[in-house]
């Protein structure tokens, strides 16, 4: 019954003048390339479970984020460069853990490209890292001292994933967030060339848009870098970025809660990033909240997979709201000039492929309903109005509109997301619509769309309370063990040649020099698994202590804080050392000690007892925490 009303009355106001019209036409030129939309895996770990989900699950959730005409229908994927560090809620293994190691397997990032490439052929891979190892900066925490030998590791990761993925790697950035460095840059490129990857265009510098008075002042510079790319702009840019005659994209956005509102956050920045900034791109912060949901930004996805023990996941308002852009427009279609705001607020913008096809997003989002996480967003008004639009130039001709809604309907908290409506009879090339406050419109001659479904996942669970895992896999798919979660320092499967008994199949913690950090790593390294909200905990491991004089090891339950907040710490932490002698603290400074002693029954691990026993630990009736710690 609704689809008839709206229809009617969308009928009735044909023809009729019910408010100024706004014009769509191509008469004068048409305005910028339209470079897509996205989603951003990493910075960091931001996908780390949803490797460990079973099928027909994982690939489900794949499907609403990648499968063109069906869910998100995302253009582009950015990645992690994993550097060995925490970079915001986890680290991501490199592929060169040391100078002479080269390893195109670890991690996740690879497999989740594939994923995407498999069923989107044409999506748009970029690369950017957040943090390097250690050697690249030979001691020093700064990876533009030896810009040659950082040029080199970031061009060995974009060869690997070819020689060893055949995937194409579009676009490479230069360091998430942090300074960027003019003559790194131009090192960069030249290396790029060297290896005829000339194709591979240089972002810079994903953070604000101050590159840009280096590149109007750098002819050089200048040449090297394709796009100039800014984090939560705010949907505004500056001149010095306008005047570098560069693309101008949303390199990192959204970063907020995927329920209703950060929907509406999510449809006006994506019309506004255009209309207000000319920016051709924007990229969600991130692609899926794929992570312990107690760690930092949780559920700050376009969709949340967050328990591969239950098989749930919620296919959340942004990712219908990505749709409403993303299955009526490519890669290579254009903005018409003719974009902006409307009368009583909100704004629509218009694009083509060249060849006869339109597509017209609007969004009404009111302004508490669209609140982004950053950066502040200043008040505005948004009121119910009657939008007529008169298509002129080569759209005058076009008779029918494909017509898709979303009703997030905050009062009565009943929304209505991507809901195909009748289609609509152009009169004269002209129409009205009666539009309400936060709504999207998508107006379309593009046929194709779609909003597709699966029967409905498992019901949530938490974590199960009993839990094990010896390690004992042959042939991993990937190189952590499921569930496990690295926030400091990096654990992987290792064949234990040296025990053919019970420890041949181990996961080890295998770095030994701190790389060059993007947040606040802690000193020791950690992983976590398990539930935050546990409370009485025992947990059971067997620890191998390589270093004799320095090794130890620690289990923790009750931990405040995890990510990049994962230094001050504080919970109950049990310490054992290869020396015997063990402690408890309640944090990892060691700031306050519980209690200390030896363990002289127990041979952990000398030169004369190279061993490993069990180390066993209970915790009764103590606040709520996350087990966390070396396995």
């Amino acid at each position: 019954m609704e689809l008839l009303r709206v229809a009617v009355f969308l009928g009735l106001c044909l023809g009729a003048c019910c408010c100024q019209a706004v014009v769509l036409s191509d008469s004068a030129g048409l305005g910028r390339g339209f470079d897509g939309i996205g989603g951003l895996s990493g910075g960091g770990a931001t996908s780390r479970l949803l490797v460990n989900y079973a099928e027909p699950y994982r690939s489900q959730i794949l499907d609403f984020l990648f499968k063109p005409n069906f869910g998100a229908s995302l253009h582009i994927l950015k990645v992690e460069i994993g550097g060995d560090a925490q970079t915001t809620d986890g680290t991501e293994p490199s592929h060169m853990h040391y100078e002479n190691d080269e390893n195109y397997f670890r991690g996740y990032e690879w497999w989740l490209m594939r994923e995407a490439k498999k069923r989107n052929p044409n999506i748009t891979l970029i690369g950017l890292p957040w943090a390097f190892p250690g050697w690249v900066g030979h001691g020093k925490s700064w990876p533009y001292d030896f810009p040659d030998i950082t040029a080199a590791y970031v061009v060995k990761w974009i060869l690997g994933a070819k020689q060893y993925h055949d995937l194409d790697i579009h676009y490479v950035g230069i360091w998430n967030e942090r300074n960027f460095d003019s003559k790194y840059i131009k090192v960069l490129r030249n290396a790029l060339d060297k290896v005829g990857l000339t194709g591979v265009g240089i972002i810079a510098a994903d953070g604000d848009w101050s590159i840009a008075d280096s590149l109007n002042a750098d002819p050089h510079l200048s040449e090297c870098v394709e796009v100039v790319g800014a984090h939560y702009p705010g949907t505004t840019t500056v001149k010095e970025a306008l005047q570098t005659q560069k693309k101008l994209w949303s390199s990192e956005d959204y970063s907020s809660v995927n329920d209703e509102v950060g929907g509406g956050c999510w449809a006006r920045i994506l019309n506004q990033n255009y209309v207000n900034g000319f920016m051709t791109a924007t990229i969600s912060w991130n692609l899926v909240s794929s992570y312990y949901e107690d760690l930092p930004f949780g559920r700050d996805g376009l969709m949340t997979a967050e328990e591969p023990w239950s098989g749930h996941y919620e296919v959340a308002p942004p990712i219908w709201i990505t749709a409403h852009t993303t299955q009526f427009t490519q890669p290579g279609w254009s903005y018409l000039q003719t974009v902006g705001h409307l009368a009583q607020g909100g704004t629509y913008v218009a694009l083509t492929d060249r060849r006869g096809s339109l597509t017209v997003v609007i969004e009404t989002m009111t302004h508490d309903h669209s609140v982004c996480i950053r950066p502040p967003l200043p008040p505005f008004n948004v009121t119910s109005q009657n939008a007529t639009f008169q298509l002129k130039g080569s759209f005058a001709s076009i008779k029918e509109l494909q017509v898709w809604r979303s009703q997030f309907n905050f009062k009565t908290k009943k929304p209505s997301f991507f809901q195909k409506l009748t289609s609509l009879t152009l009169v004269d090339g002209s129409f009205t619509l009666s539009v309400a406050e936060d709504e999207v419109y998508t107006l379309t001659t593009v046929t194709s769309g779609q909003k597709g479904s699966y029967p409905g996942s498992p019901p949530s669970a938490r974590f199960p309370k009993q839990y094990k895992d010896n390690f004992d896999v042959r042939n991993p798919p990937f190189s952590e063990a499921p569930n496990f979660a690295d926030q400091t320092g990096v654990f992987e499967y290792y064949l234990n040649l040296t025990d053919p008994g019970a420890h041949s199949f181990t996961l080890r913690q295998v770095l030994t020099e701190r790389p060059i950090t993007w947040a606040a790593d802690a000193d020791q390294t950690i992983s976590v698994i398990g539930d935050h909200q546990w409370q009485n905990v025992t947990v059971s491991c067997d620890v191998f202590m390589e270093s004799v004089k320095t090794g130890g090891v620690f289990i923790a339950a009750r931990v405040d804080k995890g990510g990049q907040c994962v230094r001050s710490a504080q919970g109950v932490f049990f310490w054992v050392f290869a020396d015997g002698t063990y402690k408890v603290t309640n944090d990892l400074a060691d700031l306050v000690e519980d209690q200390t002693g030896a363990m002289a029954s127990y041979c952990w691990f000398s030169s004369s007892c190279p061993q490993l026993d069990r180390l066993s630990w209970q915790t009764d009736s103590l606040g709520p925490g996350r087990t966390a710690g070396t396995p």
